[in-house]
């Protein structure tokens, strides 16, 4: 993507979404129900909170450095509620959540994998 500072302004801002997500989750009925729900949102808010000190910082090399340490687990957490979602309800809202989430956090992944060094130095030899 660029500079650190960039891609940290960019992946905070495509976490409002896995925010919301999250609070969509953690405030349901079904949240109450499902241990498997409130470990996705659990995990959510785990790589959220493992940022937060390096974004109020603005200490953009230490972000992506956490973010992408902690990445596994939100791409867990997420895959989990793919799954599971199903199971806990077919309303809208729940299939809305699944694909707003998936989104943002391959968006995520794929500004994590561009800002590496490796893919920066495969993007300049091509």
């Amino acid at each position: 993507m660029g500079l650190p500072a960039e891609t940290m302004q960019r992946v905070d801002a495509l976490l409002s979404h896995v925010w919301m997500v999250r609070a969509f989750l953690k405030h349901s009925e079904e949240a109450e129900e499902d241990e498997e729900l409130c470990d996705v949102h659990r995990g959510l808010y785990d790589y959220m909170l493992a940022l937060g000190g390096p974004l109020n910082a603005g200490d953009a090399e230490d972000y992506i450095k956490q973010a992408k340490k902690k990445l596994r687990r939100l791409r867990k957490a997420t895959e989990l509620f793919q799954e599971i979602q199903p199971e806990i309800s077919e309303h809208t809202n729940f299939k809305m959540a699944v694909h707003s989430l998936t989104t943002a956090v391959a968006e995520i992944t794929a500004l994590l994998d561009s800002d590496s060094p490796d893919a920066l130095d495969a993007s300049s030899n091509a």
